[in-house]
């Protein structure tokens, strides 16, 4: 499984949370990679609209609401696709079986409706309500810790 989208993610909340414009090499520590993989993904966010990064100025910027960046955003800007694609289908069946002849068509439809459920779920959140989950996640945590 690929991880852009998740680190996406993960970079844009630090750049929205950031008081000050944070770079490639702080970001790259806390998602746990290296800041040229960072950099891969902040061009596509930077030429998305989503984030800028001047020359001469260390760092990134939120230029974009997050309220206005849905995860369907995210996922299209970073994965480089136009619609959803999770589920692929084996290539090579046997057509001389009545399974083999008919699972592709039959699957296909199947896993084309799946995604389009998951990528009307993924419209309908922003990366505003990430950063909700993350506060009071945050908030939870710390009133148990609390209580410990």
């Amino acid at each position: 499984m690929d991880i852009k989208f998740s680190s996406a993610i993960h970079t844009l909340i630090l750049i929205a949370e950031s008081e000050t414009p944070i770079n490639s090499e702080q970001i790259a520590t806390s998602v746990g990679t290296n800041a040229s993989y960072i950099r891969k993904l902040t061009t596509r966010l930077r030429k998305a609209g989503m984030i800028e990064g001047r020359r001469g100025i260390s760092g990134f910027k939120l230029i974009k609401k997050p309220e206005d960046i849905s995860l369907l955003d995210i996922y299209d800007t970073v994965m480089e696709t136009e619609s959803l694609h999770l589920f692929d289908i084996h290539q090579n069946s046997n057509d001389t079986c009545i399974v083999g002849h008919n699972i592709r068509p039959v699957l296909n439809g199947m896993f084309r409706n799946m995604e389009e459920r998951v990528e009307n779920e993924l419209k309908s959140i922003t990366l505003a309500d990430c950063i909700n989950n993350m506060r009071q996640y945050i908030n939870e945590n710390n009133e148990k810790e609390k209580q410990e």
